[in-house]
């Protein structure tokens, strides 16, 4: 690891606690907070996490000034539930409507910018299980106490079933090795593709977002190259329970992580931006090829209706 690294890990690495709700409350001065769920068929947990953070950091203590869900088209009872529970709920599709959206997570972040009005942003993951407020106010404190951080990263152990800190496949063989090799300034994030992170939404704005898988990888990278790594930063939440997915899911995952890494290296394109995996069927294996994930939302500043927005 390289020394400044070292140095880095010392000076940008804290722990949810070291950021307590009220005196993160204290810290704010006016500066507006907006937190995003991303969510898609997450009935059974955006419900819990909406809550937890309406009553903990909202009712108890005032931190966070709004709570968003952007549903990506459930087919279950998700903006129901979130509703219910407290969240403005926005479906992508009535975001930007001139523009057809794409499926995709990254796409939904992207489009988030627009219907939100806080001076952060801290995006969850609505799929989260036992979920603390921890999440929210931990990752928030850094940039709301310090002036010069403007992204600010979750970490936490990731078990994968019973067996403890082994998940985070997809990090772990794909994202970890790629950041080690050629961005070795952003080897000490503990968690670089967690869905969990916070940041200064003049930042954000200024950041093109992959709309798929890589947009998490994505938006390090370029946060790296556009204010330094001085300016980024991480906070140990403790455990992140999540849904796990299989093997091929991880698989077109990886793809599009990978392809978000290409992109930055060298700006160039792949020759077939597709992946090919197996499944068994009645008569052998068949293949089932995937597109992998190539398309990027341009820096939200260059958009007519955000400037139009933000000016108004």
């Amino acid at each position: 690891m390289l020394e400044e690294v070292e140095r880095w890990l010392t000076r940008r690495s804290w722990s949810a606690a070291d950021h307590p709700p009220g005196s993160v409350r204290a810290a704010a001065n006016g500066t507006g907070v907006s937190v995003v769920l991303p969510a898609l068929n997450e009935a059974a947990t955006v419900g819990d996490i909406v809550a937890t953070i309406r009553r903990e950091l909202m009712e108890r203590i005032p931190l966070v000034d709004e709570l968003v869900v952007i549903d990506s088209g459930s087919t279950d009872a998700t903006a129901e539930v979130a509703r219910r529970a407290g969240a403005r709920v926005v479906h992508r599709d009535a975001i930007l409507p001139r523009l057809p959206a794409v499926p995709g997570k990254g796409e939904v972040l992207w489009r988030s910018l627009l219907v939100t009005r806080g001076d952060i942003l801290c995006f969850i993951d609505a799929d989260l299980k036992d979920f603390s407020a921890d999440f929210v106010s931990g990752i928030v404190g850094p940039l709301l106490a310090q002036p010069e951080v403007q992204f600010v990263k979750a970490m936490y152990d990731r078990p994968l079933g019973e067996a403890a800190g082994q998940g985070g496949r997809v990090t772990e063989l794909v994202a970890r090795p790629l950041l080690n090799l050629h961005w070795p300034l952003l080897a000490g994030f503990v968690q670089p593709l967690g869905g969990e992170y916070a940041a200064r939404r003049s930042l954000l704005e200024r950041l093109p977002f992959p709309v798929g898988y890589g947009v998490e990888l994505g938006l390090l990278v370029d946060a790296l190259h556009t204010v330094g790594l001085d300016a980024l930063a991480q906070v140990d939440v403790g455990v992140r329970v999540h849904r796990h997915q299989d093997g091929r899911a991880l698989g077109r995952m990886a793809s599009a992580i990978y392809r978000t890494a290409q992109v930055r290296l060298s700006r160039g394109h792949l020759v077939r931006p597709s992946l090919t995996q197996f499944e068994r069927g009645p008569d052998g294996f068949v293949p089932r090829t995937y597109p992998v994930d190539t398309q990027e939302r341009p820096p939200m500043c260059e958009i007519e209706e955000y400037v139009a927005r933000r000016a108004a």
